[in-house]
């Protein structure tokens, strides 16, 4: 059963943009704490934002002043606003959310930042 619903990657040029969507399934009861990973080839899983249910953000360095992440506590969705990409930022971006009784995980969405 899909708990996390990711979408919004893709092709994307050096300076473009894009937004990544994650949905919630209702059994994911009271999301508190959602984040966005992001996993480049032959590199380990990396923490890029995250944001508390009250709204209080938290960014990896290297994407501080060029992602936004956000939530919409009525429809379950946390998403990725990404600007500013450079070829580095090439990953699979997974979407994560945590209850008071589970952690989940997407199943990850491809953005490739190329020339």
């Amino acid at each position: 059963q899909v708990q996390l619903v990711e979408s919004g990657g893709g092709l994307v040029q050096p300076g473009g943009s894009l937004r990544l969507s994650c949905a919630a399934s209702r059994i994911v009861v009271r999301p508190n704490d959602m984040a966005w990973y992001r996993q480049a080839p032959g590199k380990q899983r990396e923490l890029v934002a995250t944001i508390t249910r009250g709204g209080s953000t938290n960014y990896a360095d290297s994407v501080k002043g060029r992602f936004t992440i956000s939530r919409d506590n009525a429809k379950n969705s946390v998403y990725l606003q990404m600007n500013s990409l450079t070829l580095e930022d090439t990953a699979v971006y997974y979407c994560n959310v945590k209850t008071y009784v589970a952690t989940y995980w997407g199943q990850g969405t491809q953005v490739t930042v190329t020339s």
